[in-house]
């Protein structure tokens, strides 16, 4: 099969030759052909076999042919969970639709809004935008979808997540509810396909792929190693191999930073790249990277959503992801489009449990391998992660008898009682005359908050 067999117009299909494709991705000769016949689709595909193309290509020749966007109207709405993937996103429809009377633009956070609130004005063919940007600029009516007429929803599964449902549920309800509705996708977990296919009316799914599962382009790799001489090892990794470009992924935005600095202070040129830093540092660690400036990139999992680098040779989890769909999200960044790539995680002892959940959802038992003088203190175990304990519920402590404490000992030094019995109680069951705690008829009643004492000791 080829382009030209997928209903492509010419200057679509210049635009495919122009970047060097002929043949489409499996992707991408399923998806095409249901995107252009104008139903939903759900489509599940690994990081880096060309899904992106898959939707925007049919939905530059779907738009070609209509009324083109006018006074802060918009066509088509692709929504991203991250500014890098809707920046890559965004290219990706100016290349392919370069040949075409369409107009294009990408909004996100973290840069002016002034500037892309004017670009909105006269309308706009196709939109890529983040959630939160879009709602801003929504409310500042900079932005339209009376004549909407697809939706797509890029890395759904994580525009899904609890993260981003709420906001999607905003702009969902903002929209004409007759749209075509594409969402794509790496993975699909099966609490987000129930929850995407009530969005979706009725869709085509393509999975070109066993679900969640690891491209075999990728050998993978794991080093014990001990928590503490990760960004030792990993500096010997990078030294000892020559590597001149390794995407290395962190848990934590604290910890990226933290790494990124210590890689420097070796001799390896390292920058951080998360949430916290601004648009302008993020797109420039990112363009240093590239051009080999930067040997090591240190990335978040929510900013290494949407990292396009081609031919990436190496990626680094210096930290395992406490979701395990997350590792296949990380180790797609290497063997894209046909090239090879290798993913090595240094695992401490105390990742056992996500070691196995990784193993579990990819189905497959990843090779360890000692790296010589960094032999760990603490062995990774081998087999089976043990359960979690079963949390046990705390018992409801039994209503002690009036007059007594939880030991069954007679309240204070059994005085007070005795007085109690001998006090005038008034007929609520209040307290005595003397303001002691009546021992009472053996009735249970809970001591007033005001009668406890000071010193929170029980009495």
């Amino acid at each position: 099969m080829h382009f030209s067999d997928l209903g492509l117009c010419d200057a679509l299909q210049a635009a495919v030759a122009e970047r060097g494709y002929d043949t489409p991705s499996p992707i991408q000769a399923q998806a095409i052909p249901a995107v252009l016949s104008g139903r939903d689709v759900m489509a599940a595909a690994q990081t880096g076999t060309g899904k992106t193309a898959g939707f925007t290509l049919p939905l530059l020749e779907r738009l070609r042919t209509g009324s083109p966007a006018r006074n802060n109207q918009v066509r088509a709405l692709v929504l991203t969970p991250t500014r890098e993937l809707a920046a890559q996103v965004a290219e990706s429809v100016a290349t392919y639709g370069k040949n075409l009377p369409l107009t294009s633009t990408v909004v996100f956070g973290g840069v002016k809004i002034n500037p892309q609130m004017q670009r909105l004005r006269g309308g706009c063919d196709v939109l890529v935008a983040t959630p939160g940007r879009l709602l801003d600029l929504y409310q500042q009516n900079a932005v339209k979808f009376d004549h909407l007429e697809v939706l797509i929803l890029d890395e759904a599964d994580r525009m899904l997540d609890m993260g981003f449902i709420h906001d999607i549920r905003k702009i969902l309800a903002k929209l004409p509810p007759k749209r075509q509705n594409l969402m794509f996708s790496a993975t699909f977990s099966s609490e987000i396909r129930a929850l995407a296919k009530g969005l979706v009316n009725d869709p085509v799914e393509v999975d070109i792929s066993p679900r969640n599962t690891t491209t075999e382009l990728v050998t993978q790799w794991i080093a014990p190693v001990d928590k503490k001489r990760k960004p030792a090892l990993l500096t010997h990794l990078i030294q000892e191999n020559g590597w001149f470009q390794v995407l290395v992924f962190s848990r934590t935005k604290h910890g990226a930073n933290k790494l990124a600095k210590q890689l420097e202070a070796n001799g390896i040129e390292a920058a951080a790249i998360h949430g916290n830093k601004s648009q302008n540092a993020r797109t420039r660690a990112l363009a240093d990277f590239k051009s080999g400036k930067v040997r090591a990139l240190v990335a978040t999992d929510i900013a290494a959503r949407g990292l396009d680098i081609e031919q990436l040779p190496q990626v680094v989890n210096v930290d395992l992801p406490n979701v395990p769909e997350d590792y296949v999200h990380r180790i797609g960044r290497t063997g894209r489009a046909g090239a090879t790539g290798q993913a090595i995680s240094l695992v401490s002892a105390d990742e056992f449990q996500q070691l196995k959940d990784i193993e579990r959802l990819t189905q497959q038992q990843l090779e360890r391998k000692i790296v010589a003088g960094f032999e760990p203190s603490e062995p990774l175990p081998t087999g089976r992660a043990p359960l979690p304990p079963k949390s046990k519920r705390p018992k409801k402590p039994k209503p002690a008898s009036a007059g007594r404490n939880r030991n069954g000992q007679p309240s204070g030094n059994g005085q007070r009682a005795q007085q109690g019995s001998k006090g005038n109680q008034s007929g609520n069951g209040g307290n005595s005359s003397h303001g002691a705690k009546p021992a009472g008829n053996g009735q249970r009643r809970r001591r007033p908050p005001g009668n406890r004492p000071a010193n929170g000791n029980k009495a």
